[in-house]
């Protein structure tokens, strides 16, 4: 008896470390599945350490606390100019909430027009500079504490606050969890490159429509992967839209060598449209 439980808790532990072996994991959650991926050295590799850059708000922004179950966390929030009800909630890169990140939530603040963004530091403070720390960062992550942070961030913004979330890598599943938690509020989500939600019956919950940026070339968010999406989300009753470019991983990431700058400004007009027909 012991000998068959021991041997039942080994398989259903493996998981997916690769494009080339497949495995899976028991009662985990998908975005601490897509962490698993940090252990991966080709996965490393395609994060090389991100450019040195120090952002300096035109607009205003500033790091603010916002009140969770567990420790105060931090946010970097930029306020609409005019009262608005409309949001973004910007999820970074597996680096940290570091200056790429504030830039690109002051870009979406300045091309959408009237709204508030709050860009969410999922990582309580720490940032990384090289793929080891951001690899280490990603796997002590829990989604019970990002979740407590996105219920803080929806309890600033109101009961009122139309949420759209959008993130890249790592944020790009922190974008999908949070869309999940916002509820009725949820009302855009976008995904580059990230895990989506792989649970029929949560997706059945969730609100809003799916914009999902996906790279063919894609080792780990690959087509069997969003195949699956696309047939949960229809499942579910669901709208979602698949934006593919014949691109890899990160390629909208500016400090990584396969960065594309065409397809990256084709996926920002796709996603300032998506928010716009649904942030009204």
């Amino acid at each position: 008896m012991k000998k068959t439980f021991l041997i039942a808790a080994f398989v259903c532990f493996t998981i997916l470390v690769s494009a080339q072996e497949k495995e899976t994991v028991c009662h985990t959650p998908s975005t601490e599945k897509f962490a698993l991926f940090a252990s991966n050295k080709e996965f490393k590799k395609m994060h090389p350490n991100p450019l040195a850059y120090v952002h300096i708000s035109e607009e205003g922004g500033k790091m603010i606390t916002v009140k969770t179950a567990g420790a105060d966390a931090n946010a970097y929030f930029i306020e609409a100019k005019k009262k608005s009800n409309n949001w973004v909630f910007v999820f970074q890169e597996w680096w940290g909430l570091n200056d790429h990140i504030k830039r690109e939530a002051e870009k979406l603040y300045q091309d959408l027009g009237n709204v508030n963004v709050i860009a969410l530091d999922m990582y309580d403070g720490k940032v990384a500079s090289d793929p080891q720390s951001a690899g280490k960062y990603m796997q002590e992550f829990k989604q019970d504490r990002g979740n407590e942070i996105v219920k803080g961030a929806l309890a600033y913004a109101g009961p009122n606050a139309k949420i759209g979330t959008i993130g890249w890598c790592f944020g790009g599943g922190q974008s999908m969890q949070a869309s999940l938690t916002a509820g009725k509020q949820a009302a855009a989500t976008v995904i580059y490159y990230g895990q989506p939600e792989d649970n029929l019956e949560r997706l059945k919950t969730l609100n809003s429509d799916v914009l999902d940026i996906w790279p063919t070339q894609d080792k780990w968010i690959n087509k069997e992967m969003t195949d699956k999406f696309e047939a949960n989300m229809k499942a579910a009753g669901k709208k979602l839209t698949v934006k593919s470019y014949d691109a890899d991983h990160a390629f909208a990431n500016p400090s990584n060598p396969k960065h594309n700058k065409e397809f990256t400004a084709d996926a920002y007009k796709n996603t300032l449209a998506f928010f716009k027909a649904r942030l009204k």
